[in-house]
């Protein structure tokens, strides 16, 4: 899909979220000039300690695009901390010697749909062409991209690995909230156009919706 003048833009207006509790920290961070452990805002996540918090901060942008999610259609938004905890219970992540495995999208929409209210869908295979069609119908669509996306790398090494959420297209972008992107360049309502896009979708993800009785 190139420029297609037969889109019109549509952009739902989400809260923003990012992975971490100070976006404007984002760039730092991820520079590693300054340390997860010491952003003020921590206990904002609902973490026990900075240690905690840095340790999930980095792997939490699904729980991230969920808040968002929450928030734009007026449910409660747990903490990041709660939400992994419960995904973790819910075998939506898994813990490892190495790390942790996940987002798992079965479970994890199995536990959003019986929990928390919304519709889930999990969609191992999610072509892009689908996503104006789902924007249009007021849903919100979890992408499995990879982080390059945030500037537009023109060779990332791989696609996915980093969880961004839709919220709009145009006739020439995709409209996203990314939890790990850069304030006022990549981080909330950033238009990525759609051959930026093919370099680093995976082709997956999760989409996300009110129930049919609530529209």
């Amino acid at each position: 899909m190139a420029s297609d003048p037969t889109l019109r833009t549509l952009i739902h207006p989400v809260p923003y979220h990012s992975q971490w509790a100070s976006p404007e920290l984002v760039p730092e961070i991820i520079a590693g000039t300054v340390p997860a452990a010491e952003d003020p805002r921590w206990p904002e996540y609902g973490a026990k300690s900075p240690e905690e918090y840095a340790w999930w901060s980095w792997r939490l942008c699904g729980m991230a695009c969920l808040r968002m999610a929450l928030a734009y259609w007026r449910r409660p938004v747990p903490t990041a901390m709660d939400l992994a905890t419960a995904c973790l219970d819910a075998g939506a992540y898994v813990r490892h010697e190495d790390g942790l495995h996940g987002l798992v999208y079965a479970p994890f929409a199995a536990y959003v749909e019986r929990h928390l209210g919304l519709l889930a869908e999990s969609r191992p295979e999610l072509p892009r062409e689908e996503l104006p069609a789902l924007i249009g119908a007021g849903r919100l669509v979890l992408l499995s991209v990879h982080p390059a996306i945030r500037d537009a790398d023109p060779e990332p090494p791989h696609r996915g690995g980093h969880l961004v959420l839709a919220v709009g297209v145009t006739p020439d972008h995709v409209v996203i909230h990314n939890p790990s992107g850069f304030p006022g360049h990549s981080q909330e309502f950033a238009h990525v156009d759609w051959r930026t896009l093919d370099r680093v979708y995976a082709g997956r993800g999760v989409v996300l919706g009110l129930r049919e009785e609530e529209q």
